[in-house]
Formats: C-alpha cells, sequence, structure tokens
C-alpha cells in the first residue's frame, strides 16, 4: 500500500485475525496483499472476462463486462482508503473479489440459479462468493478454496452490513454462510470494516456511471433523456458551458468524470465527518458502531437514488435488454434441468464432485454458476437442438 500513516480504526494486516488454514507470514507482501494476488491469479476472477454486466460480451466489444466493472470498482476503492487514512489493500482485495460468486449473464442468470435452486437451499451470488474462495477454487496443496485472511472474507459476505440481528434484513440466510461461520466465526451480527464498506459503495458508484456510458454507448439513452435527472443535468451543465460545441463521446465523458467525482468526494467528505464525530479506538470499534459509516450525504444519496431509478426504467428494464435477458435466463434454466435429468453429460470432473444424490443440486448449481457466457451459450448448443442468440 502507500506510504500514508493509516488511522487506528483502520484494519492493520499486522493485526489481522489470520487463516483458517495458518500458513507462515511472507517477507515481501502483507496479508491483505497476498488476499489480492490469490483472488487476482484465481479462475474465477479470469472468468470475469466473459461474464455480462448489463450487455452481454459478443454485444459489443466497448461495453464493460464483469471484469472491467470489477477493476473500476477496485481503483475507486482504493482512492477513498487511500483519502480516509484506511488499508488500501483490504479495500482493493474485497473489490476485486465481489463478484466472483456472480453467474452467467448477470442478475438474469442469478434469477434462473435461484428459482432452479429453491427446493435445495437456494442460490446467492454473494454466498457463491464466499463458497468459491473457501472451497471452489481447488490449486493449493494444503487445503481448497484460497484460505483468504478473516478480515477479507468478512469484508465479502459482510460489505452491504451486518446479515444478523436487528440490523440485518428480514430474511434466511444465504445458504453456506452459516455453515461456514460455524468453522471460522465472521461476526454475522456485526458491520464490516471501513475497507469493505468503502469497497460496497465504490461499486454503487461504478456501476451508476458506467452503466450510464453503457447505455448512451448502445443507444438506449439519449442526452435528452438525462435532463429528468438533477444530478446529470448540473453536471451536463458545468460540462456545456465551458464546451458547448464539444463532440458527444466526450461531451458524455466529460460529463461521467464529473459525475464520479462528486460522488467520490461527498463519500470521503461525508465519511470524515462521521469518524470525527464516533469515539473509534480500532477496527473493532467500527463493527460495533451500529451504523454503515462510509455514506453518501443526504442530498448526494438521494440524487444517486434518482440516478439508480433512472438507470432502471430506461436502461435495466428497457424492451431490448429485457428481451435478452429473458432468453438468457431461459438458457441458464435449461441447463440446470438437463443436468438434474441427465447428470451424465456433466465434466468427468463435476460427476465426480456428486458424492450422493443429495450433492447433485449443488453441484450443479456450481458448475452453472461459475460458466462464462460464452461457455454457457456453447453448452446449451451442444445439448440442445436450438439456442437463442441473445441479440
Amino acid at each position: 500500500m502507500s506510504g500514508n500513516k493509516i488511522a487506528v480504526y483502520a484494519s492493520d494486516p499486522a493485526k489481522s485475525r489470520g487463516r483458517l488454514f495458518p500458513e507462515t507470514v511472507s517477507n515481501s507482501r502483507s496479508e491483505f496483499q497476498r488476499d489480492r494476488d490469490r483472488v487476482v491469479h484465481s479462475t474465477a476472477f479470469r472468468r470475469l472476462k466473459h461474464k455480462t454486466q448489463v450487455f452481454i460480451y459478443h454485444e459489443g466489444d466497448h461495453y464493460r463486462t464483469r471484469l472491467t466493472h470489477t477493476i473500476e470498482v477496485a481503483q475507486i476503492a482504493r482512492t477513498m482508503a487511500r483519502k480516509l487514512n484506511l488499508n488500501e489493500d483490504l479495500a482493493e482485495v474485497v473489490a476485486l473479489a465481489h463478484d466472483l460468486g456472480h453467474p452467467p449473464f448477470g442478475h438474469a442468470g442469478e434469477r434462473a440459479l435461484a428459482d432452479a435452486m429453491a427446493a435445495y437451499g437456494g442460490f446467492d451470488h454473494n454466498a457463491q462468493t464466499l463458497r468459491i474462495v473457501t472451497n471452489l477454487e481447488r490449486r493449493y496443496a494444503d487445503f481448497d478454496g484460497l484460505n483468504l485472511t478473516w478480515e477479507t472474507l468478512e469484508g465479502m459476505v459482510k460489505h452491504n452490513g451486518p446479515m444478523t440481528g436487528p440490523d440485518a434484513p428480514a430474511q434466511e440466510l444465504p445458504y453456506g454462510i452459516a455453515e461456514y461461520c460455524e468453522k471460522n466465526d465472521l461476526l454475522l451480527n456485526s458491520y464490516a470494516s471501513l475497507e469493505a464498506q468503502v469497497a460496497a459503495i465504490a461499486d454503487d458508484i461504478a456501476y451508476n456511471s458506467h452503466d450510464l456510458d453503457d447505455g448512451v454507448r448502445a443507444g438506449l439513452i439519449e442526452f435528452q433523456d438525462m435532463a429528468s435527472v438533477p444530478v446529470l443535468a448540473d453536471c451536463l451543465k458545468i460540462v456545456d458551458d465551458r464546451w458547448p460545441d464539444l463532440a458527444p463521446h466526450k461531451r458524455l465523458h466529460e460529463m461521467l468524470r464529473r459525475l464520479i467525482s462528486l460522488f467520490v468526494e461527498d463519500v470521503i467528505d461525508q465519511t470524515n465527518q462521521k469518524l470525527m464525530a464516533l469515539d473509534l479506538n480500532d477496527a473493532m470499534d467500527v463493527r460495533n458502531a451500529g451504523k454503515t459509516i462510509v455514506a453518501f450525504s443526504k442530498p448526494v444519496a438521494d440524487a444517486e437514488g434518482a440516478l439508480k431509478k433512472f438507470l432502471r426504467d430506461n436502461l435495466y428494464h428497457h424492451e431490448k435488454v429485457g428481451n435478452v435477458m429473458e432468453d438468457a435466463s431461459q438458457l441458464v434454466s435449461d441447463l440446470f434441468s438437463r443436468y438434474m435429468q441427465d447428470p451424465s453429460v456433466l465434466p468427468t470432473e463435476w460427476k465426480n464432485e456428486q458424492r450422493s444424490e443429495d450433492d447433485q443440486p449443488r453441484t450443479i448449481c456450481d458448475f452453472v454458476a461459475g460458466m462464462t457466457d460464452r461457455f454457457a451459450m456453447l453448452e446449451h448448443s451442444r445439448l440442445f437442438d436450438r439456442t437463442p442468440e441473445l441479440r
């Protein structure tokens, strides 16, 4: 990490709770740097290159994929962590790992798997991330998974807040999280570290801006549509006042730069104000603070909420996107059903994963969730007479 001195309430790798399987300390990297490197070198991370953010990979070379989205989240997270005197490496690794559990075709694939697994414990991409880094990545001699530090695992699972207790959502824990915590308690009733909170809000900032960019590139959003969103109208006015005849692609880029800066600077200012008002002596005080500390101010939170609604109405629910995602969801459902009906068509290594008949649904879910968009389409073509083109 950079040479800035971290605050007392930041996560200190020297005080890490360690790894489930103890390892010799590295002479050249901190514990969180080792975690980052393990994530970046994982198979699941490489697969993000061909997993959907909003648009299927073959719809255009310049649209974000789940991988480029992840890199943008990590960049924003590091910037904010540095300015807040937090541990940049932990913020980065949580950001880099946060979407490892996403199945092919983004949220459409997740909905299909959640429906398919409803009778078998369900499916949640956040829980699947934990499953990947603690079990499904198989490369080390001494353990399955990546054997990441407690703080990194906690950040992955709890970056959106507590999962049990009065501040948790009123829903059952996703499959696998409670079971894992029986052997490595991630304190599910507390808040996550400031670094994990930074990664979570960096995710929002990244996709709000780059999904808007991709929506304009796809011709689904026009500049005149943005006038209904005050924060976009304000950013455009700043750009237009300075460069009244700017080419559309430069106009969009200059607007997005200002939008991201507005969000990032507001988070830094608002979080610093909260930190000054709290008596935090260490990272554990953050977990017990009883609230999220890294946040937007009320006016910017309202603006960000309006932008989210605009994107839902004009992009995510657009007929063109919806039709493609409906076909993609059906494709994932088809694959799951076919493997359940005839497990013999699974690759040999995945057939060997099944230790009993009860393991079959989860094994198939793991296989399908790990697919890239491209591989899912190839598998569907192999197993079915007709595969949708997803265009």
